[in-house]
């Protein structure tokens, strides 16, 4: 199979190989279809490849896991390994009895946390853990040659960043209506006894509605007709699919009034907005959901300044029960970095924001940035910075 056709360049290409060397196991996590297989494939043309998605080869791995393992040429690729979960203790066998540090097994999977847990149990200080997403908007504006500004901004919010999508020029509303069914019939299933797929169907709508947005379990639970646990753990297993983060507030010990509930965020807004119905960025465009949608555009764009070189994502946000917030916070020490998203021309400098977080953190805000559609444009204020000035590589404050 031609693995470069159509191919998208993928910003994670930059770290992938220095990853690579840091240990003899690379497990790449990640949502159905952003890519994993094919980048894997197109950067290790010569590894060999075994896909545990065929039930042959998942009952082989997980009944005769050294015998599959020696059957190998290595490079190799496995793809899917959850479907396996013994195979990680065969693995380690075959690392630690190699003598080779670098990377020389890659497994793919999508489910994080079942697969993080036979990483911890069989693989811990052997393997170096990835999280790829989908698109970012400048790997987008790299393929297309198209500026990530106004109208294709909002454009390319609706369609989110799926590759298959962009690469294939895909019918958005058929693309999100098969992942959805596909993801409830493999992942959840798998995940949960979940036995109502309407409900669950509900569930995942009314989510896509909050992104952006202080989630309540409760609210989304009396909306829906279940209780309260049943969201939470349908909650935990949309975190274990790579599709939302639960972003938990900035906080100290003396910053007791601080808002505590978690804001939820899909990785992908092409899903978020399929999923809460919209048809069109022309709605999206007329919609009051638009600003927490921005929002959690930006906020994917901090995931994957995080997640492309192989880091532990560290965002916070700040709220405090009189209302005063900051969308994101970044921490470097005891250095910060505060980030708010409008979607306006003419964005407001807030001050008071500046004041509480100073009181609250004791710390120091070195840069203050208002994310907006527009570009180049700013304030008076040196500390002001715009959607095109925002260097999304320097977020993760190493």
């Amino acid at each position: 199979m031609n693995y470069t056709k159509n191919w998208i360049d993928r910003e994670i290409s930059h770290n992938f190989f220095n990853i690579c060397a840091q240990r003899p196991v690379l497990v790449l996590t990640g949502s159905r279809q952003v890519g994993k297989t094919t980048f894997l494939r197109k950067a290790l043309p010569n590894a060999a490849f075994v896909s545990l998605d065929l039930p042959r080869n998942a009952e082989q791995a997980e009944d005769s896991g050294e015998e599959f393992l020696a059957r190998l040429a290595l490079p190799a690729i496995i793809d899917e390994v959850q479907y396996a979960p013994k195979l990680f203790r065969y693995l380690k066998h075959a690392v630690d009895g190699g003598a080779r540090k670098d990377a020389h097994y890659f497994l793919t999977g999508s489910e994080r946390f079942s697969m993080m847990k036979n990483v911890t149990e069989s693989l811990a200080g052997r393997c170096s853990v990835v999280e790829l997403q989908t698109l970012s908007h400048m790997e987008l504006e790299r393929w297309s040659g198209m500026q990530a500004e106004s109208e294709q901004l909002l454009q390319w919010i609706y369609e989110g960043g799926y590759p298959d999508l962009h690469a294939r020029a895909l019918d958005p509303e058929r693309f999100f209506s098969d992942l959805v069914a596909t993801y409830i019939e493999r992942d959840v299933k798998r995940l949960s006894n979940i036995t109502n797929v309407r409900e669950f169907d509900r569930f995942l709508r009314l989510m896509a509605l909050r992104s952006g947005q202080l989630l309540s379990m409760n609210g989304v639970a009396n909306e829906v007709g279940v209780s309260q646990a049943t969201i939470k753990a349908w909650t935990n297993i949309l975190v274990a699919s790579n599709i939302v983060t639960l972003v938990e507030p900035w906080w100290s010990n003396l910053a007791k009034r601080l808002v505590k509930t978690p804001k939820l965020y899909f990785h992908d807004t092409g899903l978020a907005c399929s999923l809460a119905g919209f048809r069109s960025a022309r709605e999206l465009a007329r919609s009051p959901l638009l600003g927490a949608l921005f929002e959690t555009h930006v906020f994917g764009q901090i995931l994957r300044s995080f997640t492309n070189r192989g880091l532990a994502p560290r965002i916070h946000f700040f709220r405090t029960h009189e209302g005063v917030e900051a969308d994101f916070v970044l921490q470097r020490g005891t250095e910060f970095h505060l980030m708010e998203c409008k979607w306006s021309e003419t964005p407001t400098f807030n001050e008071k924001v500046l004041r509480v977080f100073e009181d609250a953190s004791k710390g120091r805000v070195v840069r203050y940035s208002i994310v907006t559609p527009v570009r180049g444009r700013r304030t008076k204020s040196a500390v002001v910075e715009y959607h095109d000035s925002v260097d999304w590589s320097d977020l993760h404050g190493e």
